[in-house]
């Protein structure tokens, strides 16, 4: 955390003429002796950096210091542009003008050697990542509406902590002022986002696993066991850790998930190449849907 903060203290240097330790310390969440010593650091390591006391003073570079790129190995450099390379997949503004200006100091075009997209075929993050991204880096909170997998719609206000990616989703952490409670709300349900003007205190909340996984009701975990046609084997190499295959080339496969509606709705898009053998209550709930489906096209 120290040598990125030392960095972004160098750029901001090099792109003002000075700046107090104060904003500094303001801005990257920590006290102002912390600065002092980053400063000391960057002294020591050759960087002409130096202060002034008193009205109008503050931090400043020396005026012909340009950042030599020598500081960092070939190797380095190339782990720097890579690492950059992956943020991308976010499709943040700020990443892509980062990784232009280093090309150009370390005098390397980008070898596009990875190409990493979290979004499915139809849903664009860009925008909702890049507004989420600026309310956890000013501590700003959000308010939004959140759909619950039951069909409710709830008002949140949120203190944002990071952006979570997992289970093939995204999510945003946050305490949620209305639980009093860390909280996930899946992006995909947040809408009309809006980042206020109010902020907040730093909370010691990141080591914390949410109680109750997304912003939903506690539900439980049922143990199913289906058999998938051929037809759906590459569904079933995507979607299941692991399945046996039979002598007619079906799959059996035994999963434990919680149960609601999207459980249902995962089986129901195997169509007629997907049977629950277990357990018998599923069996039925998805007979009845199925006949539902039905009626409306009878």
């Amino acid at each position: 955390m120290q040598m990125n903060r030392l960095f972004q203290i160098i750029y901001i240097l090099l792109d003002k003429d000075h700046v107090t330790a104060k904003s500094l310390a303001e801005r990257f969440g920590v006290s102002q002796r912390t600065i002092y010593r980053d400063i000391d650091a960057l002294s020591l390591a050759g960087i002409p950096v130096y202060s002034e006391r008193g009205k109008g003073g503050g931090i400043s570079l020396l005026p012909d210091f340009v950042l030599n790129k020598s500081i960092l190995s070939e190797h380095e450099q190339n782990e720097i542009l890579s690492a950059l390379q992956g943020l991308t997949a976010v499709k943040t503004m700020e990443t892509d003008q980062v990784l232009q200006k280093l090309s150009t100091i370390f005098n390397k075009n980008a070898v596009p050697w990875l190409e990493v997209d979290f979004t499915d075929w139809s849903y664009s993050q860009g925008s909702i990542f890049h507004d989420f991204k600026l309310s956890i880096l000013e501590r700003r909170v959000v308010q939004f509406d959140y759909y619950s997998t039951f069909g409710e719609k709830t008002y949140r206000n949120v203190e944002p902590i990071q952006l979570w990616f997992k289970s093939r989703a995204w999510y945003i952490k946050g305490y949620c002022l209305a639980r009093q409670d860390i909280r996930l709300f899946k992006l995909t349900r947040v809408r009309n986002l809006t980042i206020t003007d109010n902020h907040f205190d730093e909370r010691d909340l990141l080591t914390i696993t949410p109680n109750d996984g997304p912003a939903d009701r506690q539900k439980p975990e049922t143990t199913l066991k289906l058999k998938i046609a051929p037809e759906m084997a590459y569904r079933v190499y995507d979607e299941f850790e692991s399945g046996e295959q039979q002598d007619d080339g079906s799959y059996i496969v035994s999963v434990t998930w919680p149960e609601d509606e999207w459980v249902y709705g995962l089986i129901l898009s195997f169509g007629e190449y997907a049977e629950v053998l277990e357990p018998m209550h599923i069996k039925e709930i998805i007979k009845k849907k199925a006949c539902k489906v039905l009626e409306k096209y009878e």
